[in-house]
């Protein structure tokens, strides 16, 4: 690594801060735009007076940064006024728009089996008013139309919300109906041609590598099961089906070589190469990877034809700059963040890594090792932001993996070329099968291994965790040398690295084989901590019930394994949207029996990923039994005529056989609440309610009211985008006597009524425990998992048990009794609370 190769380095990071300043805050773009252009120019007056060569190469880095975040101000402010108007009009509320589009990404599939795009808004109108673009939206839809690809226009029937801060898209369409829809043009149909093609003769391959080919060859992964895509994310292999810098090289490479066997000058090679590039990157679609690839690769050949040295640092530096100048939305792309960083992994830290296995084992397979190793280091501080886990096996999955991955794309990209030619094409594709077929064996065989995710903490704390110990590692394989503090700092780094190597060991048998034994196991419901979503598993004589399936498959997994489920003898899919049906994936084929509700057109593909034994349509007057327990379902009406969503979707009863006595709403709304409590379908009191829609503010006071539950649980993600739960909603609970559970303070939640009394367990304590409680308030005790130095005892009050507590069970107070029952214990009419152990 040499001085020159880091000189553009803070050029790139200037960019990207200016970008994610002017992105996060559009009112700073103008002034970060005058303050760039006037240090530009100052460094500029000084860089022609300056005499020294070291003073003028820092004025120079200087000039090219400033520069550059003076032009990432201005393409904002050039670009707000227009994705403003869009974001201020009334389109939200679920409001009927009418959109014309253009698709400008690929389409990929959606955990709820439908499909996501980017496009472009040319214009929308809600009602009389129409919204001109362009702006960039995303696109979901259940199904595409024929001739839906990139470059296609579209005008369809939908609605929209508005999209993440710090997101390209100003909007999000859900697309209810397509009205119609113009098939590419130009290059673009024949791209598009060329990958259909492909799809459809790959899919006559047999097993799950069939659906690789096309992600291997041409980044398309819609013919990817969700079965081998959770694979795949198990064992760290999706960059596998990214379309990047290696794609880009092999076909670069090739156009050289073709224009070396014809013995042409280096400017026609270089314009060969140019002209393969270009095509390949229309062929592939111009997604963030890809685009940094092709950037980098055609500022390579720019240097190779002008004969000036460039180093890999340089250029990613250089391309990162001029792409984020262009596109400043790139900086918060996933797919550009982790195509950069694993980039500069393999620039900065493959090499020495390399050098430092090399003590332990051969040349090559320390190189082999150091590959993957660098880009894990340094991708996975950023991917636990989006997903707080741990790949385990994703280093020795790459390393089995690193050889088929070349073969497949080659034989892939050629079965593609040569659509012309079904017989050639139908050899190519079986020659590129093969590869494709170990690359999913390896996912699946990294996947099925014990604790092959662990879970690690959120946000920017688990950012930090997994950056500091990759920075462990690195120094533990690194350092070396005959000075004291090389041997010293090499020798403690190695003794942190066997440490945490004990604590992952650790990890995985606690989320294996032993994850069971983190729980109480008397239990017979439990909520799952799963994030902004539904997953509660019920449990009666050896039966188990799951209703909804969170917004993931991996958090459901997690939670199920902890519970010790393996079959699910009755799932209930209360209704589509994706935060109760997005974990779908994680039930295939373990389901006997699935109850679901009402079903939109696409939506039976989730159905379909289940593939339960039995499926059922669910209407209120159902019946059934869990083991010992008996369930009734509430709602929808046998013949509602509600549209499918939230306020059709099904509640279910639930009673006996150790179950408390429970009611889960689903997301049900304030209105639908009170038409199911004028049907007569309710049995009050219950022990237990599902708060409907995530504690939103769309509830009915007198509905809970008329339940008097004891405990109401709500599932809800911590942070979310929402505002869930609402005050509104917590204060109704509150004067309904009710005590409030959520799992995003309280992680994970069990409840049990076997021993005739409701216990209740919290996976951790909410960070604000009252204390100022009135002291005749009934008391609730929760797991905290600490020593066990002393003795507590409980009030003395009817039907709570009294006696010596382990320590680490600690009081939560219990929300004041409502009116009409005698403040602080439990009476016969109510149903009683006690500490469990």
């Amino acid at each position: 690594m040499t001085r020159a190769a880091l000189r553009l380095v803070p050029a790139a990071v200037v960019a990207w801060a200016a970008a994610a300043l002017c992105i996060l805050t559009p009112g700073a773009a103008v002034p970060l735009a005058l303050v760039g252009a006037l240090a530009a120019l100052a460094a500029t007056a000084l860089l022609a007076r300056a005499g020294s060569s070291r003073i003028r190469r820092r004025l120079l880095a200087v000039v090219v940064a400033a520069g550059a975040a003076a032009a990432v101000g201005l393409a904002v402010a050039a670009a707000e006024p227009g994705r403003s108007a869009v974001a201020a009009a009334q389109t939200g509320g679920g409001r009927a728009l009418v959109a014309d589009v253009v698709v400008t990404g690929k389409l990929d599939r959606t955990a709820a089996g439908g499909l996501r795009a980017d496009a472009t808004l040319i214009d929308l109108r809600a009602g009389p008013h129409v919204v001109r673009g362009p702006a960039p939206v995303v696109l979901l839809l259940q199904d595409a139309p024929p001739g839906l690809d990139m470059g296609a226009g579209v005008r369809l029937r939908a609605t929209a919300f508005a999209a993440g801060p710090g997101e390209r898209a100003v909007l999000v369409l859900r697309a209810t109906g397509v009205e119609a829809a113009s098939a590419p043009t130009g290059l673009l149909a024949v791209a598009a041609d060329l990958r259909g093609r492909l799809r459809t003769a790959s899919a006559g391959l047999p097993g799950p590598g069939a659906g690789l080919v096309a992600g291997l060859a041409v980044g398309d992964t819609r013919a990817v099961s969700a079965d081998v895509d959770a694979d795949m994310k198990a064992a760290s292999l999706t960059h596998l089906v990214a379309v990047s810098g290696a794609n880009c090289a092999i076909v670069v490479g090739a156009g050289f070589g073709l224009g070396a066997l014809l013995r042409l000058r280096r400017g026609i090679r270089v314009a060969i190469g140019a002209v393969s590039l270009c095509g390949f990157v229309v062929l592939v679609t111009p997604e963030p990877s890809v685009v940094r690839a092709a950037a980098m690769a055609g500022i390579a050949m720019l240097a190779l034809l002008t004969g000036r040295a460039a180093s890999g640092l340089s250029l990613l530096s250089i391309a990162s700059t001029t792409l984020l100048v262009i596109d400043p939305w790139l900086a918060f792309e996933l797919g550009f963040v982790l195509s950069v960083a694993a980039t500069a992994a393999l620039l900065v830290l493959a090499r020495p890594l390399a050098a430092g296995l090399r003590r332990w084992m051969p040349g090559w397979l320390a190189l082999a090792l150091a590959v993957p190793l660098a880009a894990q280091i340094v991708c996975g501080p950023i991917i636990v932001l989006i997903a707080p886990q741990l790949t385990t096996y994703g280093v020795v999955a790459n390393l089995l993996a690193a050889p088929a991955a070349p073969v497949a794309t080659v034989t892939g990209l050629l079965a593609c070329l040569a659509a012309a030619a079904p017989w050639a094409q139908s050899v190519l594709l079986w020659l590129a099968w093969v590869p494709a077929s170990w690359i999913a064996a390896t996912a699946h065989g990294a996947a099925s291994l014990p604790g092959a995710l662990l879970p690690w903490p959120e946000g920017i704390a688990g950012l930090v965790c997994l950056a500091l110990a990759g920075g462990v590692v690195v120094c533990a394989v690194v350092v070396r040398g005959d000075h004291a503090w090389a041997r010293v700092g090499g020798g403690a780094a190695r003794g942190a690295v066997a440490a945490l190597a004990g604590c992952a060991a650790g990890a995985v048998v606690l989320t294996s084989v032993a994850a069971p034994a983190t729980v109480p196991s008397a239990w017979s419901l439990a909520a799952c901590d799963i994030g902004q979503g539904d997953a509660i598993v019920l449990r009666s004589a050896g039966r188990v019930m799951l209703v909804d399936a969170g917004p993931k498959p991996e958090p459901l997994e997690v939670c199920l394994r902890r519970l010790g489920v393996g079959r699910i003898d009755v799932a209930v899919l209360t209704h589509f949207d994706l935060d109760h049906v997005g974990g779908a994936p994680a039930l295939a084929g373990r389901v006997d029996t699935l109850l679901h509700g009402p079903v939109s057109p696409g939506e039976d593909r989730v159905l379909a990923t289940v593939g339960a034994a039995e499926t059922l349509a669910a209407t209120a007057g159902m019946t059934g039994t869990l083991g010992d327990a008996a369930w009734r379902v509430l709602w929808p009406p046998a013949r509602s005529r509600l549209p499918p969503g939230n306020d059709s979707s099904v509640v279910l009863e639930i009673a006996g056989g150790g179950i408390p006595r429970s009611i889960l709403l689903a997301d049900l709304g304030a209105e639908s609440e009170r038409a199911l409590a004028a049907s007569g379908e309710l049995r009050p009191p219950y022990q237990v309610v599902k708060v409907s829609h995530h504690g939103s503010a769309d509830q009915d006071a007198g509905f809970y009211r008329a339940l008097r539950a004891a405990v109401a649980i709500v599932s809800v993600g911590a942070d979310n985008d929402y505002g869930h739960p609402r005050a509104e909603t917590l204060a109704l609970l509150t004067a309904s006597g009710t005590a409030i559970a959520r799992t995003d303070l309280n992680g994970m939640l069990m409840l049990d009524a076997s021993r005739g009394a409701l216990t209740w367990w919290r996976e951790r304590a909410p960070p604000e425990t009252a204390t100022s409680e009135p002291a005749d308030t009934l008391e609730t005790w929760q797991h905290r998992g600490d020593r066990l130095p002393r003795s507590r005892r409980s009030r003395s009050c009817p039907g709570v048990r009294r006696g010596p507590l382990p320590s680490c069970w600690s009081p939560v107070p219990r929300r004041s009794a409502p009116s009409g029952r005698s403040p602080g214990c439990a009476t016969s009419s109510a149903p009683r609370i006690r500490a469990s152990r």
